[in-house]
């Protein structure tokens, strides 16, 4: 299932995955396509089995703060209250949905299945003195420790850490509050948000979302109260593809390690799908940075599939995803100049044919362009061939050279026009692109 590896239609961010039984999860908030705010006053659950990471399937809503036991409960009207963030974990057999709700206290709900419904425990209850974050406890991740202790960290713009009471999963421990987590530092890896804590052997890995870039950073502790040391970002989904800060964590899944993050659609920073990349653990406990790519939990493409264009990893000058319905994602707002790229591709080992041929499905939008195709970098790469693009919505087809291997692929695009008003048609929007596909 390549990126984003949920139904395109469907938008989760601040993903927290969890492995429970033989299913994993993935716990985050509710964008919608056109919306105006962050999140929605929903969560929805979805997973797949560890055997088939490419059937994930929707368990609906879990929770929900315009439900009237939410409202008779808390006193809050509905439609201001956003969830954000949540986390979830699993205690003596029943699972604990861990929330921050916009401008309000954070809250915690329970249900004897990890995909829910979650019903409403209650506020968290601590001291004023024990409670960071004015007890909103924004973003929380959780950790249930191998000894039966339990930690919450969350925390905006300064990272916070609690004990909390394990007989009741709500109760925070008087005198457990802690602050900054990996430093009270200034520098472009200072604490933003979206905190995530994982245990792995002995080591405590403290994720976050960095004040500065689209990034998920990590540092490490032996203690799960610290002192973390900084170690380096995860991801940086920010490598020439629009979007706002990020968040996200690791799992474990049949033995290989992944990390979940989101990225951006719609040309907004408010429209964030689930995305996934295989990571490493390496023995003194680093991760090595990993790129932002199509695959999702594949390890290829197969370029003589259709691709859908939306999938693309890199969007240069101006391009973006977005919904034009349901049934329909593209690649829009192209100009001269765009870049559109996708990694990675495998293509055989076929030497037997001198050429390919590649077709691009596109919305036109009146002026005419061409797609030059490059094989792994856009500027100094392979050329294979080039895609003539008419005015008006259609298949165009091409002939390329022959490919084989392993490959990144761009599409870089310019208009054709060379008259005296070439220069006008800079800032026009040339074609969308739907999907694609190679034939032999």
């Amino acid at each position: 299932m390549p990126n984003p590896f949920l139904p395109l239609w469907e938008y989760i961010p601040d993903g927290e995955p969890r492995v429970f039984g033989d299913r994993v999860y993935i716990y985050g908030s509710h964008d919608r396509a056109n919306s105006d705010s962050f999140c929605d006053h929903i969560l929805k659950v979805w997973s797949a089995p560890l055997n088939d990471l490419s059937s994930w399937q929707c368990h609906g809503v879990s929770f929900s703060t315009s439900d009237p036991d939410y409202i008779k409960a808390t006193d809050e009207s509905a439609p201001d209250k956003f969830l954000y963030a949540p986390d979830v974990v699993e205690k003596d057999g029943k699972y604990y949905l861990y929330m921050y709700v916009f401008y309000a206290r954070g809250i915690v709900a329970e249900s004897g299945r990890p995909e829910g419904p979650f019903k409403l425990i209650s506020h968290y209850k601590a001291r004023k003195e024990d409670e960071g974050d004015d007890g909103v406890f924004n973003d929380p991740g959780v950790l249930v420790d191998d000894d039966g202790r339990v930690y919450i960290y969350y925390g905006f713009e300064r990272s916070h850490f609690n004990e909390i009471n394990p007989d009741n999963m709500i109760e925070i421990k008087e005198g457990s509050l802690k602050l900054h987590m990996v430093g009270d530092r200034d520098d472009e890896a200072k604490f933003f948000e979206a905190s995530s804590i994982r245990k792995i052997g002995d080591l405590y890995y403290f994720i976050y979302s960095p004040k500065r870039g689209c990034r998920l950073a990590y540092a490490t502790s032996k203690r799960p109260e610290g002192p973390f040391e900084y170690r380096g970002y995860i991801i940086d989904n920010g490598i020439d593809y629009p979007g706002g800060n990020d968040h996200g964590s690791i799992a474990n899944i049949n033995g290989q390690w992944y990390v979940f993050y989101h990225r951006m659609t719609n040309k907004t920073i408010l429209s964030r799908r689930a995305c996934v990349e295989k990571i490493t653990i390496l023995p003194d406990g680093t991760i090595p940075t990993v790129e932002m790519t199509s695959l999702g939990f594949e390890d290829s493409l197969n370029p003589y599939r259709i691709t859908p264009a939306e999938i693309a990893c890199v969007l240069k000058k101006d391009a973006f995803i977005t919904e034009r319905d349901k049934f329909t994602r593209t690649v829009s707002n192209i100009k001269n100049g765009c870049v559109i790229g996708y990694k990675y591709f495998d293509f055989g080992e076929d030497f037997s044919s001198e050429s390919m041929i590649l077709s691009l499905k596109v919305f036109g939008t009146g002026c005419s362009s061409r797609v030059r195709v490059m094989l792994d970098d856009c500027e100094n790469g392979e050329e294979v061939g080039v895609i003539s693009v008419d005015t008006h919505d259609g298949i165009y087809s091409g002939r390329l050279k022959n490919v084989t291997g392993r490959h990144a692929l761009y599409f870089k695009v310019e208009y054709t026009y060379q008259g005296d008003f070439a220069g006008d048609f800079d800032n026009r929007s040339l074609f969308d692109l739907e999907s694609f596909v190679f034939q032999k």
